[in-house]
């Protein structure tokens, strides 16, 4: 069992998405959604520049992987078994827009991409990372994280950018008690992703994400993924 790592600079509710009783990791973090493995463990730290103030030394969301699958075979997951997870770029229900199933394979080997938060700027990354990370044992706290305790100083990352695994070797079992044992129910959203606010039809997206333009109705992109 590995335990991976890293800043999550944009927690706006797709990458992670971790609603409707199933986290998934479908887009960004390609290294990271190739290596890691059923049994592992992902956790996105927060950043120092996070719109809730520095949290950097903060868990974000933590996830044990309990299934896998390539990106082609997540889409047709969604179509039968969770609908919600194909965004609706259009709807003003904040989790029906930041679905990440964004890759349509029904055409084929090249997939489609839906409207969403990504646009063809970010096909490349999204598409290099292979595969879904899928996990019904999670815990989710976005705009209320939680301090990582002083036995676990040894995750706290160093930079904004990449990942972390081996380094983290020595604090799994350590890592695993204590987020199993803080009281908290897995599988549910004990906090909102802290771009909620901004990410509806009216408002602007992070830097990582894209947003409309009214006068044509086009996606514009900024990404950092």
């Amino acid at each position: 069992m590995r335990l991976f790592s890293y800043c999550l600079r944009y927690d706006d509710g797709a990458a992670p998405n971790p609603f409707w009783e199933l986290c998934t990791l479908a887009i960004c973090k390609p290294v990271i959604r190739r290596t890691a493995s059923i049994g592992d463990w992902v956790v996105g730290l927060g950043s120092t520049q996070s719109p809730i103030g520095n949290i950097a030394d903060c868990v974000v969301y933590a996830m044990q992987v309990t299934d896998k699958m390539t990106l082609q075979k997540y889409d047709e997951y969604c179509r039968v078994h969770s609908p919600h997870k194909i965004p609706k770029w259009d709807s003003e229900i904040f989790e029906y827009r930041v679905g990440d199933c964004i890759y349509d394979y029904s055409q084929g080997e090249q997939p489609v991409l839906r409207p969403s938060v990504h646009d063809n700027t970010n096909r490349k990354g999204d598409l290099r990372g292979i595969s879904v990370l899928m996990s019904q044992h999670f815990y989710y706290f976005g705009d209320k994280p939680i301090d990582l305790p002083a036995s676990l100083d040894g995750l706290k990352l160093n930079s904004r950018k990449g990942y972390r695994w081996k380094p983290n070797q020595p604090y799994v079992d350590t890592f695993v008690t204590w987020i199993d044992n803080l009281g908290y129910t897995p599988n549910q959203l004990h906090g909102q992703p802290q771009l909620k606010k901004k990410y509806t039809l009216e408002g602007d997206i992070s830097s990582c994400r894209p947003r409309r333009n009214r006068q044509d109705d086009k996606i514009n992109q900024r990404s950092n993924c």
